[in-house]
């Protein structure tokens, strides 16, 4: 295979949650393709051992990561510097061996497609967010997408229909994403012991990030009503806190104890296990607030086999099929949402014939081949053979 350059990957994360999981298909498709890689991440995590195991070659520099905590005259400041340095790092890489394209992973990361831009190199973003507030840095990012490329990577309809109502002159193209579903079809002999989890509770889990958006506190109220009628009933929440929503945290394990749920609900922080936790679930929910691109965990959830409850939030109104292979309620219905749940769990047979349909559907409409295929194609169109 022949050479076609070197590719630069800038993620806004070390941690090991969707969209990090996708880049590193991402990475394998251009590896396969015929480019170098290189991932920078902003520090130390999971994600960067994830990456080595498979040979992919990583450097650690602050990239100036667009976070809320920074909207104030000393935190634009300090953006402003690590932005100087992290341009300065590139720059060197590309005195040293010039870069053929930069690819952004997500909307907080902006200096690659500044570095792209001033040094005419070809850009790609990867747009995995839907941004409503605070509106300043809508307008900015907007301004800085319109001017750069016409045509950025999107996660699904949803995003792309967020994006154009400020952007004028781009055409998203909407690559759904796919992953290897193996871990999460096989059999579950043996992953009770292994997690630690009861084998004689009926377990209901939630799997994302702590912030505003997850809406963890609404799964929370949704789990007061459910063990009314299922008293056996045990609420997973799998994930640790986005930086400076530590204090979410501290509130969900207020409402926990003020409200008598430590035997009902067990937080597990972050786990590297989520195939088999999902393999002792009975019933899987996405209880997001907010808008939610294209969470790669109701993907997962789907290909275990679970019924899904999920917000109309986004993405996942594009992978159920409400009361096909789960059900869609909306934001903040408890009453709703409550009820669904407990439905599932009084009826298993119900459950699993969902689990199974849901398990066809993302096999047959959200593969791992028709991403990569869907990858390749818009590379190739991005950068065409010479």
């Amino acid at each position: 295979m022949n050479y076609k350059g070197r590719v630069i990957f800038l993620h806004s994360s070390s941690e090991l949650y969707g969209a990090s999981k996708i880049l590193i298909y991402v990475i394998e498709i251009f590896r396969n393709m015929g480019y170098s890689t290189l991932l920078v991440l902003p520090g130390e995590g999971p994600f960067r051992a994830e990456v080595e195991k498979r040979g992919i070659e990583v450097a650690i520099v602050n990239l100036g990561i667009l976070r809320r905590k920074y909207f104030h005259p000393l935190g634009i400041l300090n953006r402003t510097r690590k932005f100087l340095k992290a341009y300065r790092f590139l720059n060197e890489l590309h005195k040293k061996e010039p870069i053929t394209l930069v690819y952004s992973n997500t909307f907080a990361v902006i200096i690659g497609a500044i570095f792209a831009k001033r040094n005419k190199i070809t850009h790609i973003w990867h747009i995995h967010e839907m941004i409503n507030s605070p509106r300043f840095l809508v307008r900015f990012l907007a301004k800085q997408i319109d001017g750069i490329h016409p045509k950025p990577v999107v996660v699904s309809e949803s995003v792309a229909n967020h994006w154009k109502k400020v952007l004028s002159n781009i055409e998203p193209v909407v690559i759904h994403n796919g992953i290897d579903y193996t871990p999460f079809l096989n059999g579950v002999e043996g992953v009770y012991k292994k997690t630690g989890l009861p084998e004689n509770r009926k377990i209901v889990t939630m799997v994302g990030r702590i912030n505003p958006g997850k809406g963890q506190l609404f799964f929370l109220q949704m789990a007061m009503e459910v063990i009314k009628e299922h008293p056996d009933a045990l609420f997973l929440i799998v994930g640790d806190p986005y930086p400076g929503y530590e204090n979410l945290l501290e509130e969900m394990g207020a409402f926990i104890q003020d409200n008598g749920l430590g035997k009902y609900v067990l937080d597990l922080g972050f786990r590297m296990d989520i195939p088999d936790i999902l393999k002792c679930t009975q019933v899987f929910v996405l209880p997001s607030v907010m808008p939610d691109s294209f969470p790669t965990v109701v993907l997962e959830a789907m290909a275990s086999a679970l019924p899904v409850v999920a917000t109309k939030s986004g993405g996942a109104m594009e992978m159920l099929l409400d009361n096909e292979t789960g059900y869609l309620i909306e934001i903040d219905d408890i009453v709703t949402g409550s009820e669904k749940i407990s439905y599932l769990l009084d009826h298993p047979d119900k459950a699993k014939k969902m689990g199974r349909l849901g398990r066809e559907r993302v096999l047959n409409e959200f593969s791992y081949g028709q991403f990569a295929q869907n990858m390749e194609k818009y590379i190739c169109q991005i950068r065409p053979e010479k």
